[in-house]
């Protein structure tokens, strides 16, 4: 098969949602597949090594770490795009690669169009626009692409609820994402610990992710904060770049944990990234934004358990106390349950090792099972 993954942003800005791209192009190749990654470029990117990429003009959105993708003023790639020949087509983000998509089955109806819900796109409107009426219109454009799709994804259970509290009364398909298990590199934790002069004894929460305070940093830090009067000794690592860095790091400032919390900027390495989770404790993600997010899985990985809120979709898959655990969406629930967990994240982190990452080996096989029905039933005509 010829694949078109196609997504927003590309290295060196990536979040989760282009690493799943990332990931599905990575193991589709390695079955013998060519699989392409379409996105917006940046005048600074990286390439991926071994993968086919197909690139096309991006703007930088003021205040934001994302590109606005403007493929129409892209000649040699729209070009490109309509001489290869296209299997189907995954789109992961449903606004510029959207049209990219459409604009390629425009050529040849016969191709078609899955896309998956990754990401809580009326959050994400109100974060920039601070406006209901802006928000319900974007999720409206939303929907008329995903009705426009012959495939509806959502990674888990509970954000295929979010997509149908949405509006859309179409069938939807839960497409997990993958995370490969690795042999836990001991040493090189155990050097990074040290280059970031943290003592043996000393207790280490991690979180990985976008600087953002839709990613509930600013409970986080009120948690760490609660911790450190009880007289906790621990050190909170915030791995990533976002737009509220600078006031999330003034905040830090107001709260007396200077000592405590260590901004530690985005992580390009894959290697370094794993050592993070491999000497931590515990993994803090009280998001009530994010729907499947990979960083919780890869934290798991290295057999780090992670604290999350209870009902959330990040949750989806977690059993208290035995592979993690579960909080209230409150600062001083957080941090109590920071507190009891310590003692216990060993162990824990065992059976989140076990039971929570699905290699994307495993994954892949049912992606291209979906993926070759979807084309025999378009070129069937049904």
């Amino acid at each position: 098969m010829i694949i078109g993954e196609l997504t927003e942003t590309y290295p060196p800005m990536q979040d989760g949602v282009g690493r799943v791209c990332w990931a599905y192009c990575n193991a589709l190749e390695k079955r013998g597949h060519t699989a392409y990654y379409i996105a917006p470029e940046d005048p600074a990117h990286s390439h991926f090594e071994g993968l086919n990429t197909l690139l096309y003009k991006g703007i930088q959105i003021p205040g934001q770490n994302y590109r606005f993708g403007v493929p129409d003023m892209s000649f040699e790639f729209r070009k490109e795009i309509r001489q290869i020949p296209f299997d189907i087509l995954h789109i992961h983000s449903p606004f510029l690669s959207a049209r990219v998509a459409f604009e390629i089955q425009k050529v040849n109806p016969r191709i078609p169009i899955i896309v998956t819900f990754h990401s809580k796109y009326y959050d994400d409107a109100m974060k920039i626009t601070r406006s209901k009426l802006i928000s319900s219109g974007v999720v409206n454009v939303v929907l008329s692409v995903y009705d426009k799709c012959d495939a509806v994804w959502a990674v888990n259970h509970e954000t295929a609820q979010v997509l149908r509290d949405y509006g859309f009364r179409g069938e939807i398909d839960v497409a997990p994402n993958g995370t490969d298990v690795y042999n836990i590199d001991y040493d090189r934790a155990r050097e990074t610990r040290e280059r970031l002069g943290i003592p043996p004894e000393r207790k280490v929460l991690l979180f990985v992710g976008q600087i953002d305070r839709k990613k509930n940093i600013p409970s986080i830090l009120q948690a760490a904060a609660l911790l450190k009067r009880e007289g906790e000794d621990f050190v909170l690592l915030l791995a990533g770049e976002g737009p509220d860095r600078s006031a999330l790091e003034k905040m830090t400032d107001e709260l007396d944990l200077r000592d405590r919390v260590g901004f530690l900027g985005f992580i390009r390495g894959g290697e370094e990234l794993r050592a993070l989770y491999a000497l931590s404790d515990l993994f803090v993600f009280p998001s009530i934004y994010d729907n499947a997010p990979m960083v919780v899985r890869e934290a798991a990985a290295s057999g780090t358990p992670a604290v999350l809120v209870r009902g959330s979709c990040s949750a989806e898959g977690v059993e208290d106390g035995v592979n993690g655990f579960l909080c209230e969406n409150r600062p001083e629930d957080i941090a109590r349950v920071i507190r009891e967990a310590l003692p216990r994240a060993r162990e824990a982190g065992i059976e989140a090792r076990r039971t929570i990452p699905k290699p994307w080996d495993e994954i892949i096989n049912d992606v291209i099972e979906k993926y070759e029905k979807l084309i025999a039933r378009k070129r069937a005509g049904a």
